[in-house]
């Protein structure tokens, strides 16, 4: 079994906060908690790698070298966020147009782990002829395109449902930039999943923003 391995990063030592999340984590997927020191294997074999987030930190861990090229899940837990033992519900972000499946499977095994709901959350934009309307936006057209942008998201999670059907699930489409659509709807949550493509700069400026503001913890799964 692969264990959840809590990372120390330089002399740092972690907060009491975040061995707990780490120790309660492995509790609840049933594997080993393991620490280690020091810069890890990009192959390190681990159910996830948990980094501690500091409010002093100038780079979080994911955008520095100890992370980034870590091939398991990072678990990035600000410092202070206890284990949300009686938050059991994970929310994760989901591109409907460019899913990340990774992120989808680690996301909707946390929520049966944890016997909670899963929130998918559908950031989305107005498409570009919205701004050239003379007369502003008929409701009737904003409907329509979020009908569409609703059946997006079904179409990608139709499967995960059949493949874990005791997780229950709740489809969230938000006229919002990603990161604000996960802030409103992670107030809650034990954890928060979004995907970490090869080369995404702007994905990783919005999971700066995410991590600025959250309360609970960030997992980023590689593609």
């Amino acid at each position: 079994m692969e264990p959840v391995i809590l990372a120390l990063t330089g002399s740092a030592v972690p907060h009491r906060e975040t061995a707990d999340w780490a120790a309660h984590e492995a509790r609840l997927r049933g594997v080993p908690l393991r620490v280690r020191s020091g810069p890890l294997p990009a192959t390190v074999p681990a159910t996830m790698v948990v980094y501690e987030v500091r409010r002093t930190d100038a780079v979080p861990p994911l955008f520095g070298a100890p992370a980034a090229a870590v091939s398991a899940p990072v678990v990035l837990v600000p410092e202070g966020v206890g284990p949300s033992r009686h938050r059991p519900d994970v929310t994760v972000g989901v591109d409907a147009r460019d899913p990340a499946p990774a992120a989808i499977r680690f996301a909707f095994d946390s929520a049966r782990v944890r016997g909670g709901r899963l929130r998918a959350v559908h950031a989305w934009r107005l498409p570009p002829e919205a701004a050239l309307l003379p007369f502003g936006l008929p409701e009737t057209d904003r409907a329509s395109w979020e009908d569409q942008e609703v059946q997006l998201l079904a179409d990608v999670l139709r499967p995960w449902r059949a493949r874990y059907p005791e997780v229950q699930v709740l489809e969230d489409v938000r006229l919002f930039t990603p990161a604000e659509a996960l802030l409103h709807c992670s107030t809650n949550a034990a954890l928060t999943v979004i995907g970490r493509p090869a080369c995404a700069v702007g994905r990783e400026m919005s999971t700066g923003s995410l991590l600025a503001a959250t309360t609970c913890p960030v997992a980023v799964v590689p593609s």
